[in-house]
């Protein structure tokens, strides 16, 4: 696991002991493919005070004319755990910001459901929007709904859980989170989203499992999978434990 290289001046020990580790997947001159671990959030919002992704980072994102977030073409949730695309230069940005707007970037995604969706595959195609109760959350419908397809197959039935892929066409905010909540089966230990917390969880399970792209340079087709992290690996164990004993 590759560490984002600390500050000049600063203690290496203490940057080690205090600011999370983010593996480089796959670095060039113009991208970088990072493992994000959960807990860190992607770069500074309102109320948020610490480490964030792009802080961790550092000079190895570029890109973009938002300062805050230099290289940021797509987020995940604080507590979601996996695979992101980011720029390091501005044609790159461009280039990368274009491709995902345009669905030409493969996003896969592995999630653990309370329940089970209807049938083995399909897609939930659904507006998202603000919750006009509660607008942190997304909801169907809610204020200024936009478009959103979440594309679905179940991998394995767990008793009361199942394990799911899940391909996103679009990217809303907390768009598997709520989509799956809105039909019923929230994802397991996702709080905000009604989803139970099972086999001591601290988080929602959700992992972003395989990423899928051209390079915008070289039209190289790259693609990169990341293996579920300890937390939810054990999770996945414990639930298929329990079927087991059940049998």
């Amino acid at each position: 696991m590759t560490p984002a290289e600390p500050e000049e001046g600063s203690d290496p020990a203490a940057e080690r002991d205090q600011a999370p580790r983010v593996e480089i997947v796959h670095q060039d001159d113009r991208l970088a493919v990072v493992d994000k671990p959960s807990g860190l959030v992607v770069h500074e919002a309102k109320g948020h005070h610490g480490d964030t992704l792009v802080s961790v980072l550092g000079e190895l994102l570029g890109g973009g004319d938002d300062p805050e977030r230099p290289g940021i073409v797509h987020r995940l949730d604080k507590d979601t755990s996996g695979l992101m695309l980011v720029a390091r230069t501005d044609e790159a940005h461009r280039a990368l910001s274009l491709a995902i707007k345009e669905r030409r970037v493969e996003r896969q995604y592995l999630a653990l459901l309370n329940g089970s969706p209807r049938s083995r595959s399909g897609t939930i195609d659904a507006p998202l929007g603000r919750d006009f109760k509660a607008p942190e959350r997304r909801a169907v419908g809610g204020r200024g709904a936009r478009d959103a397809r979440t594309h679905f197959e179940v991998a394995e039935k767990l008793g009361p859980v199942s394990l799911v892929r899940v391909r996103l066409e679009t990217g809303r905010t907390h768009q598997i989170r709520a989509h799956f909540a809105a039909i019923g089966n929230p994802l397991v230990s996702d709080a905000r989203y009604g989803g139970r917390p099972q086999f001591g969880l601290k988080r929602q399970f959700l992992h972003s499992a395989e990423l899928g792209f051209e390079h915008p340079a070289s039209g190289e087709a790259l693609r990169f999978r990341s293996a579920l992290p300890p937390d939810l690996a054990e999770t996945l164990e414990a639930a298929r434990a329990q079927v087991e004993r059940r049998q």
